[in-house]
């Protein structure tokens, strides 16, 4: 059996919109994409890694652990051996706490590349390939993500190209969920249960290309 590694933020955790409530698995898009994996004769399990409000590599002012630089080497060490990361990570680089713009964004991403590149595997274990989402653009914001997320959806503009770019200078594999999905219409930030469906299924056609690649 094969193991994907997703490493995310709450837009994977499958948060409802304008609530503190949970999808179910198999109605978040790591969920979605498992479970159609399997049926098309792979063997693969899913290790979701989604911390609500992780940044690339920034601290939370106000909750701690949310760096997701610190300590992703060892999740690599712990989830080995896999044959995939994806990375679905830099909505919350551009809550109003900071001053980001895409490309501070793309550069922590790139910060997570060389830090998975270098995790302390054991030995002859491959370290994995990369699939580096884009999430969706940010919407200007409603209801409780109003005042977490002022100015976001200006700040985070070029995140995709700047994905890209960082995607081929460092030889990693690249989706832009925007092409698929839109942050919800409820609060401008997260995906809703038709957005999770499309994007998981967009991806369990992808990844079967990509493992051991």
């Amino acid at each position: 059996m094969q193991q994907i590694l997703v490493y995310a933020d709450s837009l994977s955790w499958g948060i409802i919109p304008n609530t503190r409530q949970r999808l179910p698995f198999d109605q978040r898009w790591p969920g979605v994409m498992e479970l159609a994996l399997n049926t098309h004769e792979n063997r693969v399990r899913v290790i979701e890694d989604c911390l609500n409000g992780r940044r690339t590599v920034w601290d939370d002012p106000f909750k701690a652990g949310r760096n997701g630089l610190k300590g992703l080497a060892q999740r690599i060490e712990v989830s080995s051996p896999l044959a995939l990361v994806i990375l679905m990570l830099g909505t919350n680089d551009f809550q109003s706490a900071h001053n980001n713009n895409a490309w501070h964004s793309a550069q922590g991403i790139n910060s997570l590349i060389q830090a998975i590149r270098s995790a302390p595997v054991e030995p002859d274990m491959p370290l994995p390939p990369i699939l580096v989402i884009a999430p969706p653009a940010i919407q200007p914001t409603k209801g409780n993500m109003t005042e977490k997320f002022a100015g976001a959806d200006q700040k985070c503009a070029g995140l995709a190209t700047a994905y890209q770019t960082v995607c081929a200078d460092s030889g990693c594999f690249f989706f832009d969920a925007s092409s698929i999905v839109n942050a919800s219409e409820i609060d401008g930030v997260h995906l809703d249960t038709k957005a999770h469906l499309a994007l998981g299924q967009a991806l369990s056609e992808l990844v079967p290309k990509l493992l051991n690649h």
